[in-house]
């Protein structure tokens, strides 16, 4: 499965809908909320895992005691976990969290009030994804974490290259205003933002900017 597989598939669309009935808010902006913030929050790990070793295995061992994937096949568990994601962000963002959680309000139109209630929700289902990849891929250490995460982010960015037609950029595109029709593929921005390509995504505007933004100021 792969991370945009995640997003749109059953457990993605699951929690959007859960989202939906709680707070409120379309299903589609919970899922563009949620093509951000997944690989927002996996570059963050991958940063922190790559500079720092005890912050590798603490990711790893979190991975292994509370996040095997179970939670992929039973969404529901999102809902119920929402307190725990909260915490999870906490840790991931740190002293930057009020500023992600802004900017995305800002762009998604989801308002601040309920933007990190329904972050926290995602938080376990991101969480479990990762988790289940780790043991799909072998990785028992917090030193193959690294690969592992920037392996998702890119093997995302590849298949929004590759897909053009992904539902997925429809539903970006009509939450976001086509703040990235330079490119034609809203998608493939966000993720080019994520993955490094920061001056040409802020210049280009729209969420790839915003994701640069955020990124190269750490």
């Amino acid at each position: 499965m792969s991370l945009i597989d995640l997003i749109t598939g059953n457990a993605g669309t699951q929690v959007a809908a859960q989202a939906e009935n709680k707070f409120g808010i379309s299903k589609n902006q919970v899922i563009a909320l949620m093509a951000v913030a997944a690989p927002l929050v996996i570059s963050y790990l991958r940063k922190k895992s790559q500079e720092d070793d005890q912050e590798a295995e603490a990711l790893n061992s979190a991975l292994e005691k509370d996040h095997d994937g179970s939670i992929l096949n039973n969404p529901a568990q999102a809902a119920e976990r929402q307190q725990e994601g909260n915490s999870i962000l906490d840790h991931i963002f740190g002293g930057q969290k009020s500023q992600v959680e802004n900017q995305l309000s800002a762009k998604t139109g989801i308002s601040m009030d309920k933007i990190g209630p329904i972050l926290g929700m995602l938080a376990p289902l991101i969480m479990g994804y990762i988790g289940k990849q780790k043991q799909s891929n072998g990785v028992n250490s917090g030193g193959g974490l690294g690969d592992l995460l920037g392996g998702i982010l890119g093997g995302a960015q590849n298949q929004a290259q590759a897909e053009p037609s992904n539902p997925l950029n429809d539903i970006l595109g009509s939450v976001l205003g086509g703040g990235s029709s330079n490119s034609g593929n809203p998608l493939n921005d966000i993720l080019g933002g994520v993955m490094g390509g920061v001056n040409s995504n802020q210049q280009q505007g729209g969420l790839g900017g915003l994701l640069g933004g955020i990124l190269g100021g750490r």
